[in-house]
């Protein structure tokens, strides 16, 4: 399932890479333009369920390890919101690079 998912993620950027010489016309400014629309929306959303994986694993792992052992729960939870809080600023990342890439032109 993985492979898959690498593969078909690997081939819509290689599209998206290869693709964008095509249109660097002045006539097609307004479809290049469309793509940057396309592309900033597939990246926040492949960044947002990204994070939403991460934080659900995170969490996950977490709660199980704090129901086999209930004495680890205070060593567990400084290490947990720390994971949890950089897997939420790569996506704020992602959305800060999207951004960019909407407003460039």
């Amino acid at each position: 399932m993985r492979r898959k998912l690498f593969a078909a993620l690997a081939v819509i950027g290689i599209i998206m890479v290869l693709g964008s010489p095509a249109f660097a016309e002045d006539a097609a400014a307004d479809q290049f333009k469309d793509y940057g629309l396309l592309a900033a929306g597939l990246g926040i959303a492949l960044a947002a369920f990204g994070g939403a994986f991460g934080q659900g694993r995170t969490a996950s792992a977490a709660l199980e390890g704090i129901a086999r052992n209930p004495n680890a729960a205070d060593k567990m939870f400084v290490p947990m919101v720390l994971g949890l809080v950089l897997i939420e600023s790569l996506v704020i990342y992602a959305l800060v690079v999207e951004i960019l890439i909407l407003f460039s032109k």
